[in-house]
């Protein structure tokens, strides 16, 4: 027997028993016995059929004759593949034998044969309530801060809202009926004349093969059976179906196939495709509308609006003249939704480009906190913290950030395009028909003078005639249909029209053209490749310049300090390329970030920000009598004498910094270190603390949102908030979870005291210290820069009164080794202008500008704000820089100035009484007295005053730890060129700087 007459007998048994005996429907017939069951079943489904056509007075004997009058429709090469093979006399003779009731000597039929296929293909087959009480894959959608829609996230084939049937129009429910399945409500699953008819087409006519099937057929192979074709599938499906019917009333099938549907756009179900392409929910949809979505399912990528409008129109025409024939509608209604515009929301708006590691992150939120499997199980909707503006600008603040990084070093490699559109544009140039020839455009030579073209009537009448739309070019749109690869990358994308030696040409998403300017990707470029560009206009039109990606990687976090809300996240240049969030789930060196808990320590044992600490050489002994000693460096190699702990703190001194060790805290190192460490435990910056000294200059890894809380904790005087961006997850309007309310808890290791006073010795390093591009808003920002060793990575962490934003550069270390961001690539000249920039976006997106508070009222009555020199901390009768100093409350004040460097050590360094001049440790000649007499008086430069006038360094590395003067240090400094990103006209020239805060070792690395 035939192949294809053996599944076409397999198929036949199927419909016999489903549309003959629907309750009884057999999935298992035993070849050697039940062979006259199998012939007596299909003449009685064929016996039915007849009758099935008898209802609407058609012939079905000539429609067969007619469909098999060419054999080569049925066995040539344009048939139909799933006919491929099939005999015409066997299939002629198989419908005398069963359907006319002859008994032909030559028959092919084999029931052996037939019954094997057909048992084989109904193993497994899934039941009917399984599809009944199976939920559809979701879509959840993710609301930003203020409530309104900021990402979407669904399986693969779940991009769908699922609504109640009762939820869908009346007419809406008609159109989708007169356009799939017009009998949808008398038939029991199976619409055996629609099986047949679907069967005579494709004798008759080649191309992709009907298949006749109901909406609760298209049911059971959207949820279950799946779409390949073949028999074994139809089989399957019809059985699945008639079963489906049996448990399930037409309201509740309906509500399965609306919801399941695919309507193009990445949409399922009839909710999504209603906002997709209208922007409003199914219940607002209009009888245009309606009829539109309604002729998709046929062939959403055939019938696509955006891409066939033409197609997309006549289909609409053909649903709208169903539902006249079937008396839903009038004529009038008819014509005038025929004449309508299809009225579409732009596609772009469908596509989101922001907040892929937020959306990761809320994932495994919602699954520690909500308990649900994925944001993909189900429809959710999901309240978050994020300020959907803001985290569109800290993501481009970060990639900008990491390429200019990589532009300036000389570090940049362009490894190809992201994708090349020359078989797309060919695509496109081919299925664009050529523009006639037209009389006007070339008119007939006769001897007479050609006749020119005549305007038309609204011309004649002296009417605007509207001007006819002029057509895209193929690049543009091959352009607007390309999926980006980097598709959450914020620079524009642009593809290479022209590669001449006159020039590089590219063409924008805008329809307009520019000049490019290909950098390194030079000679690297071919026709319609595309790449991503920054615009800019010049002389002679548009210019483009190359945007290469990065090989660094960054991170960024921005923190409300108050609630711990998270408010915008970046966890890398672009999730497709990496979905590891830097944030939350690795650990780096801090650097110096850290070492404000060193100094949070030692304020709060009682010392002054006035109080001197030797920036000078410095061993400290093993802890507990084992290991090796510890002596740090600074970044600069050597030291400069005494220095107030707010310099110290402000110029990142890792001296200054191990010092504090020594009596700073408590009288031992170790007993010092324990200190620092248990701050940190409290902070909860780490689970564990590991007790060596290094720790206190951010050798330890630190996870950035653990650091952001600390420096939240800073801005609210000593309460750390609990960061978090999950509020609540809500299926079908029922809360599964809503985060409770918290109050920040305040970390009791270090009073609110000495949490302002840090809060102003930070604001010291935004105004002239390692992070003085900020110093244009330093009344704002206070922060602290880091590098860890060998420039591996940059830092900088800041915090204004509302928020704290950190920031991460350096290369990942994924193949186990660590590679360093270069010689002088520090925090402070890496990192700060990331966060200037994100710190501009916080402010244009309604987070609020406020210059840093003072002290609170709990912490007012216990600080004193007194003049002091800025260079030697020594208190001045007025005018001067105001110190913000611990008192007891009553008035009285510890003097700790000369608590770790007594007077008479800095008397031993004094110029000797005769000439006034003693040669200081590096040979600097030191003049005057240093301390002043507490008359206002400016004291002249000094050996042992690092930011005293002197002249200009001529090496970066002398630099190190110099201001240059002006009347008060600690305003932005005169006649230098401010590196500032927030530019103006009153820009100063300003050195460059790189922050001192090398961990250990001979090579400095920060």
């Amino acid at each position: 027997m035939n192949a294809i007459l053996i599944k076409l007998f397999a198929t036949a048994l199927t419909l016999s028993q489903v549309t003959t005996r629907p309750d009884a429907v057999r999935t298992r017939f035993d070849p050697a016995t039940d062979g006259p069951e199998v012939v007596r079943l299909l003449r009685d489904g064929c016996a039915h059929m007849r009758k099935s056509f008898d209802i609407e007075d058609i012939n079905l004997d000539e429609l067969i004759t007619t469909a098999m009058e060419d054999p080569s429709t049925v066995a040539g090469p344009a048939a139909p593949k799933i006919l491929h093979g099939l005999d015409l006399n066997e299939l002629n003779t198989s419908y005398k034998q069963f359907c006319k009731g002859e008994n032909p000597a030559n028959s092919p039929f084999d029931a052996k044969a037939v019954i094997e296929f057909y048992d084989n293909a109904t193993k497994d087959l899934p039941s009917a309530e399984a599809l009944r009480d199976k939920a559809l894959p979701g879509m959840t959608r993710i609301l930003d801060g203020a409530g309104k829609p900021f990402a979407e996230a669904s399986e693969a084939n779940g991009r769908r809202i699922v609504v109640p049937i009762t939820a869908v129009p009346a007419l809406v429910q008609k159109a989708f009926i007169a356009a799939e399945d017009k009998r949808f409500e008398t038939h029991h699953g199976i619409d055996e004349r629609g099986v047949i008819r679907a069967f005579i087409a494709n004798l008759a006519s080649p191309g992709r093969p009907a298949g006749g099937s109901t909406i609760t057929q298209q049911v059971v192979k959207n949820l279950s059976v799946g779409d390949d074709v073949t028999y074994e599938r139809k089989i399957r499906e019809m059985i699945v179906a008639s079963r489906l019917e049996r448990i399930l009333t037409k309201p509740q099938i309906l509500g399965l196939y609306l919801n399941g549907i695919y309507l193009g756009r990445g949409a399922y179900g009839i909710e999504m495709a209603a906002q997709s392409y209208f922007g409003k929910p199914v219940g607002q949809l209009t009888l245009p509308e309606a009829a539109l979505l309604a002729g998709m399912p046929k062939g959403p990528n055939f019938y696509s609006p955006d891409k066939y409008p033409d197609r997309a129109r006549e289909r609409r025409a053909y649903v709208l003249a169903r539902l006249k024939e079937e008396g839903a509608i009038t004529e009038a209604e008819m014509a005038a939704a025929i004449k309508a515009d299809l009225g579409l929301k732009p596609i772009e708006t469908a596509r989101r480009d922001s907040g892929f590691y937020v959306v990761d992150f809320l994932n495994r939120e919602a699954r520690t906190f909500a308990g649900v499997e994925s944001l993909t199980s189900g429809s959710l909707t999901v309240r978050s913290t994020i300020n959907a503006g803001l985290q569109r600008g800290v993501e481009e603040a970060l990639q900008d950030g990491l390429a200019n990084y990589e532009r300036s070093t000389g570090r940049q490699v362009f490894t190809g395009p992201e994708l090349n559109l020359a078989d797309s544009i060919r695509r496109i140039q081919a299925a664009t028909p050529a523009p006639e020839a037209t009389a006007q455009a070339a008119p007939a030579v006769t001897g007479a003078r050609a006749e020119p073209p005549r305007p038309d009537a609204k011309a004649r009448r002296g009417e605007k005639v509207a001007a006819a739309p002029q057509k895209k070019p193929a690049w543009l749109l091959a352009l607007e249909s390309a999926r980006p690869v980097l598709y959450d990358v914020h620079w524009p994308m642009a593809v290479v029209l022209e590669t001449g030696r006159g020039g590089m040409k590219v063409g924008l998403s805008d329809g307009r053209t520019a000049l490019l300017d290909p950098g390194i990707a030079r000679s690297k470029l071919q026709l319609y490749d595309v790449i991503r560009v920054k615009v800019a206009s010049g002389k002679g039109g548009l210019r483009a310049q190359i945007r290469v990606r990065p090989t660094v990687q960054g991170a960024a976090l921005v923190l409300e300090n108050q609630t711990g809300r998270i408010l915008a996240m970046a966890g890398g240049f672009s999730y497709p390329l990496s979905q590891l969030n830097r944030v939350t789930q690795t650990v780096r060196q801090p650097g110096s970030t850290l070492k404000p808990l060193t100094y949070l320590a030692a304020l709060n044992a009682g010392l002054q920000p006035n109080t001197l600490v030797m920036d000078s050489a410095v061993t400290l002994p093993p802890i507990g009598a084992t290991g090796d000693s510890w002596s740090p460096k600074n970044y600069e190699g050597g030291g400069s004498g005494p220095t107030t702990l707010r310099r110290g703190l402000e110029f990142s001194k890792n001296l200054v910094t191990a010092r504090l060790l020594q009596g700073g805290i408590a009288p031992k190192a170790p007993a010092s270190l324990k200190r620092v460490c248990d701050i940190a435990l409290e902070a909860q910056i780490y689970a564990e603390c590991e007790p060596y000294y290094p720790f206190v200059l951010g050798a330890q890894p630190v996870r950035m949102l653990d650091l952001a809380g600390f420096y939240a904790a800073v801005a609210n005087e000593g309460a750390r908030p609990a960061p978090y961006a999950l509020e609540s997850v809500e299926r079908d309007g029922k809360p599964l979870y809503a985060r409770a309310a918290k109050e920040p808890v305040r970390i009791a290791s270090a009073d609110r005291v000495a949490f302002y006073q840090l809060k102003t010795m930070l604001q010291g390093v935004t105004q002239h210290g390692t992070a003085a591009a900020l110093s244009k808003v330093s009344a704002y920002v206070a922060g602290k820069t880091g590098t860890s060793e060998n420039e591996n990575d940059a830092w900088f962490a800041g915090l204004t009164n509302e928020i704290s934003v950190i920031v991460w550069v350096g290369y990942d270390n994924a193949d186990g080794t660590r590679k360093t961001l270069g010689r002088g690539q520090t925090g402070g000249h890496v990192s700060v202008p990331i966060a200037a920039a994100i710190l501009q976006s916080a402010w244009a997106n309604g987070i609020g500008k406020t210059p840093l508070r003072g002290p609170s009222s709990e912490a007012r009555p216990f600080i004193a704000d007194l003049p002091i020199d800025p260079r030697s901390g020594v208190r001045v009768a007025g005018g001067a820089f105001l110190e913000h100093f611990r008192t007891s409350g009553d008035g009285r004040m510890a003097d700790t100035q000369y608590r770790l460097v007594p007077r008479e050590t800095l008397y031993a360094m004094r110029p000797d009484a005769q000439d006034g001049d003693l040669a200081g440790d590096d040979g600097a000649s030191v003049a005057g007295d240093y301390y002043g007499n507490m008359t206002g008086e400016r004291p002249r430069a000094d050996f042992l005053d690092p930011f005293g006038e002197r002249p200009a360094p001529r090496s970066r590395r002398a630099q190190g730890d110099m201001d240059l003067t002006g009347e008060d240090p600690y305003k932005p400094w005169p006649g230098q060129t401010s590196r500032s990103p927030f530019g103006g006209d009153d820009d100063v020239r300003r050195p460059r700087r790189r922050d001192p805060d090398y961990l250990f070792g001979e090579d400095p690395g920060y």
